[in-house]
C-alpha cells in the first residue's frame, strides 16, 4: 500500500488531502485551547466561590464551632483543592497537547511545502522533456511532408516530356535535400522520444513514488501525533483523578463528621445562663378585705398594709427578671464579664485564665532559658556578657508578675461566679420564699438585677479564694511567722494586696506559696502582702509544715 504506485496520477488530490490534514490538526489544537480556557475559568470560579463562603473571622473570634459548620469549612477546603486540580489539568493540556500540536503543525507545514515543491519540479521537468519530444516529432512530420512533395514534383517533371533536363535535375536535388532533412529529423525525433520515455519512466517509477512516499509518511506521522495528543488529552485528567477522588472522599468524611448531639451541646454551652427557672407566683388574697370585721380591720389594717404586695411592683420586677428568656439587656463589655449571665461569664473567665496560663508558661520558659544562658556566660565569659541579659530577664520577670496578677484577678472573679451560682442554688432549694422570683432583684451578692447598670459587685480580689483572703485580713490576731525570706530582686508592689520590697530586704513568711507563684509576707512594722516567690530566697522553720528553701 503506497501512494507512489496507487496514486501516481493524483498529485492535486494529495495536495488537497495533506492541506486538509494540517487544517484538521489545527482545528483540534483550537478545541484543546478552548477546553483549557474552560478549565481555567472553572477553577477560577470555584476558587471565588470558596473565597466567598469561607469564614471571615478574626483569630480572636470565639464563634461556636458546630460540627456542621466545621464540615462545611472542610468541604470548602476540599473544593479549593479540587479547583487546584482543574488548574493542573489545564496546565498539563496546555503543555503536553496544545503546545506540542502548535509546534508540530509548524514543522508539518514546512515539510509539506518542501515535498510539494519537489513534486512540481519533477512534473515541470517531465513536461519540458515532453515538449522537446513533441517539437522534434512535429518537425520530423513536417520534413516528411516536404519530402513527399519534393518526390511528387520530381516524378511529375521526370514524366513530363516538355520539361527540360535542368528542371528535372533541380527537382531531383530538391528531393535529395528534403529526404536528407527528413532523415535527420527522424533521428532527432527518435532520440527525443527515447529520452522522454526514459524520463517519464523515471518520473512515474522513481521520483514521484519517492515524493509521494514522503508525503504519505508525513501524513501518517500527523495521524500518529493526533493519536498521541488524544491520549495525552485524556491522561491530563486521568492523572488528577486520584487526588480528585481524595477530595471527594474528604467531602464525604466531612459529611460523616457532623454530630447533631455535639452541636446541641454546643448550643447549650454557648447560651446557658446558669440561672434557675423562675418559681411560682404567690397567691395574692384580696378577699381578706371583704370578710374582716370592723374591730379586726382596725387592729390588722397596719399589718395588712405592711404585708400587702404592690401588684405593679411585683409585675414590674418579675418582668425585669424575665430577660433571661427574652432579650438580654445591652450594656458595655466589662473586664470581668459581669455583663454576661453567670454561666457565660464563668466560661469567658475560664478561657481567659487558660490563655493567661499559656502566656505565663511561655514567659517562664523564656526566663529559664535566659537563666541558663546567663549561667553559661558566667562560666564562659568569652561567649558573652552576663549583664547584657539582665534587662531582658527583668522584663520577663515583670511580664510574669503582670500575668500572675491577671490570673489571680480572673481566678477571684471565677471563684466569685462559682460561689454565687452554688449559693444561689442552695438558697433556692432551702426555703420556699426563695422560689419567689417576683420579689425583685437578688441580694447584693448576686451580679444580676432588673437593670444591667445596677449590678452590685465586690472589688476584684487578688487571691484565688476571696472568702479566705477576707477572713485572714480581717482577723484581729496576726498570723504567726513560719519562716523568713530575703529579697533577691526589687518589687514595686503597685497592685492591690501586694507588698513592695527592696533588694536584700528581710521579711517574715506567714503563708507559703500555694502553687500560684505568690508568697504572703510581713514586714517588721506589721505591713502584710503578697510578693513573687521567684523574687525571694525563702527559708522556712524546721518545725513548720513543708519546710523548703526556694531559689
Amino acid at each position: 500500500m503506497s501512494w507512489g504506485t496507487e496514486l501516481w496520477d493524483q498529485f492535486d488530490n494529495l495536495d488537497k488531502h495533506t492541506q486538509w490534514g494540517i487544517d484538521f490538526l489545527e482545528k483540534y489544537a483550537k478545541f484543546v485551547k478552548e477546553r483549557i480556557e474552560i478549565e481555567q475559568n472553572y477553577a477560577k470560579q470555584l476558587r471565588n466561590l470558596v473565597k466567598k463562603y469561607c469564614p471571615k473571622r478574626s483569630p480572636k473570634d470565639e464563634e461556636p464551632r458546630f460540627t456542621s459548620c466545621i464540615a462545611f469549612f472542610n468541604i470548602l477546603n476540599e473544593l479549593n483543592d479540587y479547583a487546584g486540580q482543574r488548574e493542573v489539568v489545564a496546565e498539563e493540556m496546555g503543555h503536553r497537547v496544545y503546545g506540542e500540536l502548535m509546534r508540530y503543525s509548524h514543522d508539518l507545514k514546512t515539510e509539506r511545502k518542501m515535498h510539494l515543491q519537489e513534486g512540481r519540479k519533477a512534473q515541470q521537468y517531465l513536461d519540458m522533456c515532453w515538449k522537446q519530444m513533441d517539437n522534434s516529432k512535429k518537425k520530423f512530420e513536417r520534413e516528411c511532408r516536404e519530402a513527399e512533395k519534393a518526390q511528387q514534383s520530381y516524378e511529375r517533371l521526370d514524366n513530363d516530356t516538355n520539361a527540360t533536363k535542368a528542371d528535372v535535375e533541380k527537382a531531383k536535388q530538391q528531393l535529395n535535400l528534403r529526404t536528407h532533412m527528413a532523415d535527420e529529423n527522424k533521428n532527432e525525433y527518435a532520440a527525443q522520444l527515447q529520452n522522454f520515455n526514459g524520463e517519464q519512466h523515471k518520473h512515474y517509477y522513481i521520483v514521484i513514488p519517492q515524493i509521494y512516499k514522503q508525503l504519505q509518511e508525513m501524513d501518517e506521522r500527523r495521524t500518529i501525533k493526533l493519536s498521541e495528543c488524544y491520549k495525552g488529552f485524556a491522561d491530563s485528567e486521568r492523572k488528577v483523578i486520584p487526588i480528585i477522588s481524595k477530595c471527594l472522599e474528604g467531602m464525604i468524611l466531612a459529611a460523616k463528621s457532623v454530630d447533631e448531639h455535639r452541636d446541641s451541646q454546643l448550643v447549650i454551652d454557648c447560651f446557658k445562663s446558669g440561672f434557675e427557672p423562675p418559681g411560682d407566683f404567690p397567691f395574692e388574697d384580696y378577699s381578706q378585705n371583704i370578710y374582716r370585721t370592723i374591730s379586726d380591720g382596725t387592729i390588722s389594717t397596719p399589718k395588712q398594709e405592711g404585708m400587702r404586695i404592690d401588684p405593679k411592683t411585683t409585675v414590674g420586677k418579675a418582668k425585669g427578671k424575665l430577660w433571661l428568656f427574652g432579650k438580654k439587656p445591652k450594656g458595655p463589655a466589662l473586664e470581668d464579664f459581669s455583663h454576661l449571665p453567670p454561666e457565660q461569664r464563668r466560661k469567658k473567665l475560664q478561657q481567659r485564665i487558660d490563655e493567661l496560663n499559656r502566656e505565663l508558661q511561655k514567659e517562664t520558659d523564656q526566663k529559664d532559658a535566659l537563666i541558663k544562658m546567663k549561667d553559661v556566660y558566667e562560666k564562659n565569659p568569652q561567649m558573652g556578657d552576663p549583664s547584657s541579659l539582665q534587662p531582658k530577664l527583668a522584663e520577663t520577670m515583670s511580664n510574669m508578675d503582670r500575668l500572675r496578677m491577671e490570673i489571680h484577678k480572673n481566678e477571684a472573679w471565677l471563684s466569685e461566679v462559682e460561689g454565687k451560682v452554688a449559693a444561689r442554688s442552695d438558697r433556692r432549694h432551702s426555703s420556699d420564699i426563695n422560689h419567689l422570683v417576683t420579689q425583685g432583684r437578688e441580694s447584693p451578692e448576686g451580679s444580676y438585677t432588673d437593670d444591667a447598670n445596677q449590678e452590685v459587685r465586690g472589688p476584684p480580689q487578688q487571691h484565688a479564694h476571696p472568702n479566705e483572703f477576707d477572713d485572714e485580713f480581717e482577723d484581729d490576731d496576726p498570723l504567726p511567722a513560719i519562716g523568713h525570706c530575703k529579697a533577691i530582686y526589687p518589687f514595686d508592689g503597685h497592685n492591690e494586696g501586694t507588698l513592695a520590697m527592696k533588694e536584700g530586704e528581710i521579711l517574715y513568711i506567714i503563708e507559703e506559696d500555694k502553687g500560684d507563684g505568690w508568697t504572703r509576707a510581713r514586714r517588721h512594722n506589721g505591713e502584710e502582702g503578697y510578693v513573687p516567690t521567684s523574687y525571694i530566697d525563702v527559708t522556712l522553720e524546721k518545725n513548720s509544715k513543708g519546710a523548703v528553701t526556694y531559689i
